[in-house]
């Protein structure tokens, strides 16, 4: 973890201080994705069983949850199910909370606009799998669709050794609602959904996050004719933690772990106006990766690690607001004086009490988050993120007559003489 002092960097180290891991960017991998999906948009079913027999080890194979589910309940024990379902639970209140209600404003006496709200006829949800199954993902994914009311939910995720599916994420899909799952997973998963192959069928929509393969892939078919929709850009895990003083090492440690051992390709970085907590920090990291069960990743995803000094915490914000992680823990004692000021996150977690990983799996609001500094524009999945907005208008015959003239004469302004006529047509209707 390099240690950098804010306030002696010139532009270009601040920039360089802020950037994402290179292999994020990676022309190689480009270049790849590219391959896979043109493979799977030009041949098919039969390019797609191809790249996942050479990718995944396996074909691709529609399993039923049900009795995968059933197994699932069998393993687990009785806390550990109650988990999942309070998880589910907590998830559904907050969407079912959060749905957007229809409008009607009446801009002029007769003239009504409305905004009226629909739900994506068919959304691909991508559920991060193989040696990592990420079941949370799925209810993350699948009980915002749900409550959004999404026509059809085709789910994808790559399949476990021996080509099986989880049976972790077989409950999660149990309790959104969803009966079958297809194994397939990385960029050939994401084309399927783009394109259609064999039994999945193309989708409006694709969301979910995944490995850098899985985030070019999906901003790859969103760019191509006719491609669909993404959520966001959701790659590799981002966590900044701003922390003073009151602040418990051992914790904040813990935290940036959490976040590293998700992905080489993860990336945290700590700000805070503390030399002492930086230091202390850096060795209770040390500590706690001696028996972390996932140390490898960890410690390659902390050669992108950063823990930056500051003069005080304004800075850190202004810090953060240029990063715009995915995820932004405010480990001070004051923490909800900040939250005004932080314009860009995914997700804030205020307060020293406010652990990531209660975002991750308990709170409610989806883990979903876009990254890579895409919180400058993008929010995380909501029941938004399956929902579409429509406008609808009703004019009454005195609003014709107002508006008629008006309306032609700014189409003229344009010179666009047909709509001009068209507003002008409407008067011979209510004269």
């Amino acid at each position: 973890m390099r240690t950098l002092r804010w306030n002696t960097l010139s532009e270009a180290e601040r920039a360089a201080a802020l950037a994402r891991p290179q292999q994020r960017m990676d022309a190689t991998l480009r270049s790849s994705v590219a391959g896979i999906v043109e493979e799977v948009r030009v041949g098919g079913w039969d390019a797609l069983r191809a790249a996942a027999r050479r990718i995944d080890g396996a074909e691709p194979l529609l399993f039923k949850v049900a009795p995968a589910a059933a197994k699932a309940r069998q393993w687990a024990s009785p806390d550990q199910v109650a988990a999942i379902e309070l998880a589910a639970r907590n998830i559904r209140t907050f969407h079912e909370a959060s749905l957007p209600r229809d409008v009607a404003v009446e801009t002029a006496p007769g003239l009504t606009v409305r905004k009226v709200w629909r739900p994506i006829d068919r959304v691909g949800l991508y559920v991060p799998g193989g040696n990592t199954p990420l079941f949370s993902t799925l209810l993350m994914l699948g009980i915002p669709a749900q409550v959004a009311g999404v026509g059809e939910i085709v789910a994808v995720t790559p399949p476990c050794s021996g080509g099986s599916l989880d049976s972790f994420i077989a409950l999660a899909a149990e309790l959104c609602g969803i009966e079958s799952i297809w194994t397939v997973g990385g960029a050939q998963g994401i084309a399927a959904l783009a394109f259609g192959a064999g039994g999945i069928p193309k989708v409006d929509k694709i969301c979910g996050p995944g490995s850098a393969w899985v985030a070019e892939a999906k901003r790859l078919v969103a760019s191509l004719p006719g491609g669909p929709a993404i959520d966001m850009p959701a790659g590799p895990s981002e966590l900044l933690v701003i922390a003073d003083e009151s602040a418990d090492p051992r914790i904040v440690a813990a935290d940036l772990l959490s976040q590293a051992e998700h992905d080489a390709g993860a990336q945290v970085i700590l700000v805070t106006p503390s030399e002492q907590l930086a230091e202390t920090v850096a060795q209770a990291v040390e500590v706690q990766l001696v028996d972390l069960p996932r140390s490898d990743i960890a410690r390659a995803s902390l050669a992108s690690a950063r823990l930056i000094l500051v003069a005080d915490l304004e800075e850190s914000v202004a810090i953060a607001n240029l990063y715009a992680p995915e995820h932004l823990s405010l480990a001070v004692e004051n923490a909800d004086s900040l939250v005004p000021a932080v314009r860009n996150a995914g997700a804030v977690f205020a307060g020293l009490l406010a652990a990531e990983t209660f975002g991750d799996y308990i709170a409610g609001s989806s883990h979903v988050l876009p990254t890579d500094g895409a919180a400058r524009a993008w929010g995380g999945v909501s029941a938004y993120t399956f929902l579409k907005a429509m406008s609808v208008q009703t004019v009454s015959p005195e609003a014709a007559r107002r508006i008629a003239a008006p309306a032609a004469a700014l189409a003229r302004l344009e010179q666009l003489e047909a709509h001009a006529r068209a507003a002008d047509a409407r008067l011979e209707l209510v004269r």
